[in-house]
């Protein structure tokens, strides 16, 4: 039986314009209340990496549920011990704090960043460089790095001391730098600002200039990391490493869980009582971590990644050239894709007609629409999509 979809808003605080109840996953499908099929190519938004039919996943929570949920951060757990080898290994640095959000993530990285600069210089004023046209999340430091003005200007005063640089132009980046600048925060791969990565000059000047000036580098791989661009970590791709980074959203699969991770210097500069969370890095949380990392590695799912986003790419081309009057360009990397549309063609409809068909997608910024699939995806998968795109365009 359907639910009473209006009825259900009505104790909700309305933040969000849903229009589906989704009741069950099954491989890289979504089923309604009505019992309709849908693709699934939002994975809510970047999180379901390995579809919904992962047994080996299920049952990991499953096991770890019968054995212990929550302790607090008193205490260490097996599954967080085991956790944070995963997680240094995986990105190269060496301090791991768990969350349960990107969003705390980010609150995190900002405090490591504070603390170092306070620890060199308790008259710092701790000075941040973050993006235009980024997005951090949605607590009070990470919309104060966020840039874009409309997420900002309702809920000032935010956290003080940040100023905003343009992706991709190193010297707007060079031309804020003080004294004062402890931190430079920027998406390695721009989500919700249009799914524009970062050119291999520009985030290689910003790691140049922050060695130069003992600045710490942020990078928030929220949503590009855990191999979605194709490389376990987007910053692989240019040879680089970030001071810290942000990770979540696939890290658990759909188990609220983040984390930041720094490096020694960065990492060291926390002590008791600096940073807390009750549940974050909880073993249920940190038992997903665990497994996601061990089905990434064991089933090649960065590599598999790498094989079918090269046939997403030939096929969203395709539609580029055969709908060039309502789409200007494709954008992203890897199975982070948009397609650029044209000014008179409106984003949300193109989304709505989409999901009428049997199709999830959302939007990014610059009205483009926004392919974030799970990671497991096949090729009949992108063809499935593609015929239903081309549907709605045409």
């Amino acid at each position: 039986m359907a639910i009473d979809l209006v009825k259900a808003d009505e104790h909700f605080i309305h933040v969000y314009n849903r229009s589906v109840c989704f009741v069950k996953g099954e491989d890289v499908y979504l089923y309604d209340d009505a019992g309709k099929r849908y693709l699934d190519f939002t994975a809510g938004i970047a999180v379901n990496a390995l579809g919904y039919s992962n047994e080996e996943f299920k049952n990991a929570l499953k096991d770890q549920i019968d054995k212990i949920i929550h302790t607090s951060n008193l205490y260490f757990s097996e599954p967080a011990i085991k956790a944070t080898e995963y997680i240094t290994k995986a990105t190269g640095l060496s301090k791991v704090f768990f969350t349960n959000s990107g969003a705390e993530a980010i609150e995190g990285a900002l405090k490591v960043a504070r603390k170092y600069a306070y620890n060199k210089n308790p008259e710092s004023k701790g000075e941040i460089i973050a993006m235009n046209h980024s997005f951090h999340g949605r607590t009070m430091g990470a919309v104060a790095v966020t840039g874009t003005e409309h997420y900002r200007t309702p809920f000032e005063p935010l956290v003080g001391g940040v100023k905003f640089a343009d992706y991709n132009d190193l010297d707007s980046v060079k031309a804020l730098v003080t004294p004062d600048t402890c931190a430079i925060i920027l998406e390695t791969v721009q989500g919700e600002g249009g799914l524009t990565p970062a050119t291999e000059e520009f985030i290689k000047g910003v790691r140049a200039l922050c060695d130069e000036n003992d600045i710490c580098m942020i990078l928030d791989e929220i949503q590009c990391g855990m191999g979605r661009t194709g490389y376990l970590y987007a910053y692989q791709r240019y040879g680089i490493k970030p001071d810290v980074v942000t990770t979540a959203k696939a890290l658990g699969c759909g188990v609220p869980v983040g984390a930041f991770v720094a490096n020694e210097k960065y990492g060291k500069a926390m002590v008791p009582g600096d940073h807390g969370s009750t549940y974050g890095g909880n073993p249920l949380a940190t038992a997903a971590v665990c497994k996601v990392y061990e089905i990434f590695e064991k089933d090649h799912i960065v590599e598999h990644v790498n094989e079918v986003a090269a046939y997403l790419d030939s096929a969203l081309k395709g539609i580029v050239e055969r709908h060039s009057d309502k789409v200007k360009g494709l954008r992203g990397v890897g199975l982070m894709r948009g397609l650029a549309l044209a000014d008179d063609v409106a984003v949300g409809d193109v989304i709505a007609a989409c999901l009428k068909e049997g199709l999830v997608v959302v939007s990014a910024g610059g009205n483009v629409l926004r392919m974030v699939p799970p990671l497991v995806i096949e090729k009949e998968h992108v063809d499935e999509a593609v015929k239903v795109i081309e549907k709605v365009l045409g």
